[in-house]
């Protein structure tokens, strides 16, 4: 006879357990939606407004946007890049109540581009910390901060991605 080991799980315990999962699924898609230029899944991970701070290391201003807009503001950039790649990692999940939550996670987001300035590659090394709130249709980024720590590589790819000939577009 083989005994089994039972784990006794409270149904507040289970819930904690799938929205944890759920809110780390978010946080994947983001970066696959990114990547594979997917911008119907990317879209699928924010709620209707969404607040925008790339403040820390990109100095643009914190913005509050319906999340359609952020989207169509960031598939031109990423789609300049011959590819991109995001790694999210090291995610610590805290819950404010049932239907708020803060995930911190490690970025390593990388852009290659073959350009006429030099180096083809720019990576942001950093951590994202994402506000997340539940929807009528699960787990979704109300806020989504960017702190970059450091960044490698060719800065100068982020501004000919989107200049017609490849080159750095004047400042």
């Amino acid at each position: 006879m083989t005994l089994s080991y039972k784990l006794s799980a409270d149904d507040a315990c289970v819930q904690r357990l799938a929205d944890r999962a759920e809110i780390n699924d978010v946080q994947l898609r983001y970066a696959t939606g990114t990547d594979s230029r997917d911008w119907e899944l990317f879209r699928s991970c924010f709620t209707e407004e969404v607040e925008v701070d790339f403040s820390e290391g990109f100095g643009q201003p914190v913005a509050r946007m319906k999340a359609d807009d952020w989207v169509k503001g960031t598939a031109p950039r990423m789609e300049s890049f011959t590819a991109t790649q995001h790694m999210i990692t090291n995610l610590v999940i805290t819950f404010d109540g049932d239907d708020e939550a803060t995930c911190v996670a490690y970025v390593r987001a990388g852009h290659h581009l073959p350009n006429s300035t030099g180096d083809s590659e720019q990576t942001v090394h950093g951590y994202y910390t994402n506000r997340f709130e539940r929807t009528s249709n699960g787990w979704r980024i109300a806020k989504v901060k960017l702190t970059a720590l450091w960044m490698t590589g060719n800065f100068g790819i982020f501004q000919a991605a989107l200049a017609p000939d490849g080159s750095v577009a004047p400042a």
